[in-house]
């Protein structure tokens, strides 16, 4: 009988600092498993997602065979209708791929980091889920050293994304909230605790 690994879920709201708390899981040996990341991969590797997006979003969006981002992205988030038909494509791509990927861990759990893990249903697949919050300011202020956009381009994203209030009342009695709001000391005591709670939690 092969071992069970433990599904978890990461999110956070754009600038949380989620990425930050997965990579130093993985640097306790935690395998994650970057959603976003194998979405941008797949639709340049995974011949039936790229025909599929060619015939839902039109001739142009791949030219010889390579992903035109700009113009998808121009035409899948014109509108929610469009948002919609392109997650529809993606997100059952990248769960057949998260499944394949599941099935080779070997550690006690892994971790799925996804930013849009409630909005995608994802989170319903999951043994338990890790929301990492930060304040506004804060969250705005790592956006914005890390990109080229300005706060007025970051608070509209932001509001596009479903509310850290939201994440929150989702959550159950199984789930764990991160708050990073201080420190990168502080954040790392966070996940030494959390990590050691997991393996107590799963290892049984």
């Amino acid at each position: 009988m092969t071992m069970k690994n433990y599904h978890i879920g990461l999110t956070g709201s754009m600038g949380s600092g989620k990425s930050t708390v997965a990579k130093i899981l993985m640097q306790k040996g935690v395998p994650v498993y970057f959603a976003d990341d194998s979405a941008k991969r797949l639709m340049i590797e995974n011949m039936e997602l790229m025909d599929a997006i060619t015939s839902e979003f039109g001739e142009g969006v791949y030219m010889n065979g390579v992903l035109q981002r700009a113009e998808l992205a121009k035409r899948a988030f014109s509108s929610s209708e469009a948002t919609a038909r392109i997650n529809a494509l993606v997100h059952p791509a990248v769960h057949d791929d998260f499944v394949r990927w599941h099935q080779k861990q070997k550690a006690v759990y892994v971790i799925r980091e996804a930013a849009i893990l409630f909005e995608s249903g994802t989170y319903e697949n999951c043994d338990s889920i890790i929301l990492v919050e930060a304040s506004l300011d804060n969250r705005v202020q790592r956006v914005k050293s890390r990109s080229k956009l300005n706060e007025e381009q970051i608070k509209q994203r932001m509001s596009h994304q479903m509310p850290q209030a939201k994440k929150r009342s989702m959550l159950t009695e199984k789930d764990y909230i991160i708050e990073n709001d201080q420190s990168l000391m502080d954040l790392n005591k966070q996940v030494d605790f959390l990590h050691e709670s997991l393996l107590n939690r799963f290892s049984r």
